[in-house]
């Protein structure tokens, strides 16, 4: 599976296996899988896991799109998660924009406000640009949620809706199109 390299960082697919690993709590498994530190605050994130790992059961192709680790190449250790919720075109979002996919990333709370989200996010958007042709994005970010929020300003993102999301709360939802 293509690793995507930004300066700093690698996004490394997070493929079934290691997710069963880290399901189960095994992260002394779900480390040696990946050849990364992994951090215990990843397996807050045990519902994400869950259904990424469902959906990667029915639809391999994918892989590489639903989920990945942000790996800091030096340390080799795990910083957070990125990765887009579906293939593009999805029909969710053909309201906002046809043709678009929409990702969310997680920093681990020892590792935020060192740019490693921008850095993520910018890789992750160049990828499916370069690769797929894929031309819009979405991201939907809690009003509340400062940090994303210029993160997402950064790269041009422009509000395009809001929503109610029933386990998160208000969301807003940005559009970026290169």
């Amino acid at each position: 599976m293509e690793i995507i390299h930004a300066p700093r960082l690698d996004l490394i697919a997070l493929l079934p296996d290691f997710l069963q690993a880290s399901i189960r709590g095994d992260l002394k498994f779900a480390s040696e899988l990946m050849d990364l530190i992994i951090p215990t605050e990843w397996l807050e994130a045990q519902w994400l896991m869950e259904m990424r790992l469902a959906k990667m059961r029915a639809n391999p192709a994918l892989e590489p799109w639903l989920l990945r680790a942000i790996a800091l190449r030096e340390t080799k250790t795990m910083v957070g998660f990125i990765g887009f919720h579906t293939l593009p075109g999805a029909d969710y979002l053909n309201q906002y924009a046809p043709g678009s996919v929409e990702f969310g990333y997680t920093i681990f709370s020892d590792y935020r406000r060192r740019g490693y989200a921008s850095e993520a996010a910018e890789a992750l958007m160049d990828w499916a640009t370069r690769e797929h042709h894929v031309r819009r994005f979405i991201v939907s970010i809690s009003p509340t949620n400062e940090p994303s929020l210029r993160v997402a300003q950064k790269f041009g993102f422009r509000k395009v809706g809001s929503f109610t999301d029933p386990e998160e709360g208000p969301e807003d939802i940005f559009l970026r199109e290169v």
